[in-house]
Order: C-alpha cells, then sequence, then structure tokens
C-alpha cells in the first residue's frame, strides 16, 4: 500500500510592506511641524480669530475738592465788595484786609482783594467835608475818623448823626463798631441792638463783621443778633457814602 503523503500544510506568512505614500517620501522639514504648534482656544472651536482688544483708557481724575477755607474767604470778600459799594471804604478795607490776612493760600482772591484794599486806602485818606450838613455825610465822617484812629471824633460825628435821625440803622451799626474799640461793651450792644431792629440786613453782616470781634465774646451779644425787626421801622433806602 502505497504511503499516502502527508499533506503539509502550510500557511504562508505574508510579507509585511510598509507602504510609504508621496506625503510620508517628502522630507520633513527640520523643526516644530505645524500639527505640534499650539493653538489658541478660537482656532480649537473652529471659530474666527479676532484681535485682543485694547485696555480701556483710565477715568479722568476728579479736581481737588475746595478746602472750607476757601469758602470763608469768599464770603467775607464779598461782603467787602458789597460795602464798596455802599461806599463804606473803611469796612470794605476791613475785610479785604482780613483775606489777605488769614488766607494767605487763596491766590484766586488775594489780587482782587489787593486792588480793591488801594481803593479803600485812596478814599479814607481824604478828609471828610468841611461843610457836613446831613447824618450821612457825618456817619461818613465817621468812618473816615474811625480808620485814621481819631475814635473821639468819630463818636462826635456819629451822636450828631443819631440826634438828627434816630432810626438810621447805619448810624447805630457804626457807632456800635466805635464803642467797642472803645471797650464799652454794654452801650455797643445796645446799639447793635438798635441796627439789627431798623434793619434785619446788619444781622448777617454783624455776625461775620471783623469790626465787632471786640464785643464777639460777649455774653449779650448772641441775644443782639437775635433782635426781631422794629414794628414800626421805615422803610431803608440804598446806603450809600
Amino acid at each position: 500500500m502505497a504511503k499516502q503523503r502527508r499533506s503539509v500544510r502550510t500557511t504562508a506568512k505574508p510579507v509585511r510592506r510598509t507602504l510609504r505614500t508621496e506625503r510620508q517620501k517628502k522630507v520633513v522639514r527640520k523643526g516644530v511641524s505645524p500639527k505640534s504648534r499650539p493653538r489658541s482656544a478660537a482656532a480649537r472651536a473652529g471659530g474666527p480669530i479676532t484681535p485682543a482688544e485694547p485696555a480701556p483708557a483710565p477715568p479722568p481724575s476728579a479736581p481737588a475738592p475746595r478746602k472750607p477755607g476757601f469758602y470763608e474767604a469768599v464770603a467775607i470778600y464779598e461782603r467787602g465788595v458789597q460795602a464798596l459799594q455802599r461806599h463804606d471804604f473803611g469796612g470794605a478795607a476791613n475785610y479785604f484786609r482780613t483775606v489777605l490776612d488769614r488766607y494767605p493760600e487763596e491766590r484766586e482772591l488775594l489780587e482782587r482783594a489787593r486792588l480793591y484794599l488801594r481803593v479803600c486806602e485812596r478814599e479814607t485818606s481824604r478828609q471828610p467835608p468841611a461843610d457836613v450838613k446831613t447824618p450821612e455825610e457825618r456817619v461818613y465822617a465817621a468812618t473816615v475818623a474811625l480808620n485814621s484812629g481819631d475814635h473821639s471824633g468819630a463818636l462826635d460825628h456819629l451822636q450828631r448823626a443819631l440826634g438828627e435821625d434816630p432810626e438810621s440803622d447805619h448810624a447805630h451799626y457804626i457807632m456800635a463798631v466805635a464803642l467797642g474799640m472803645r471797650n464799652r461793651a454794654d452801650e455797643a450792644l445796645e446799639h447793635l441792638q438798635q441796627a439789627i431792629a431798623l434793619n434785619p440786613e446788619n444781622r448777617g453782616l454783624a455776625k461775620q463783621d471783623p469790626d465787632l470781634d471786640s464785643i464777639r465774646d460777649h455774653g449779650r451779644f448772641r441775644d443782639a443778633l437775635d433782635t426781631p425787626p422794629a414794628p414800626n421801622r421805615r422803610p431803608r433806602p440804598l446806603r450809600r457814602r
């Protein structure tokens, strides 16, 4: 019996070959591959790439707040201007001197205060008229005398003015100033009360008037400021001196 041949099955193992594509055959340049470069979040998400917005400009700085002294200086300066408009050159000069002495840092007001002060000094240096006749002229003469240091002469003019016009609030007010300078506080306060009762506008003036500093600490000064208006006071015309 013929020997049967054993069929030997052999499985041919395929030879794996690496097929190179045309792209793989290209020589890779040295450096970082485009695929390995980091991409932005917008690029990874597939959205458009927009340039970064510039940082917003800082807001403008606010101007420095005014100091309380500025408003006090303005208030005194304005009272000086009001006194100058009434031809009260002596009183106006005192207000402008107060601005110069107490508020040297307020340069905006100093130049104008000096200018008006020179005007007041020029006017007060003039001699009062020799033929003083009206109460208003006597009050003006008393103001000139006070500014020159002649307190006795000022009191004489004021007494004559009040003798001719007892309801002159201006004469009572200047009399209060003159008596305060002579340390006659009680009499000064009585005339101040009369001045406020006849013209309530004198109340606001007396609150900041440096000419009344000699009686400001007196116990009756606050009572004088609270004086009510006189019931039968006459209308007061615009004061001029």
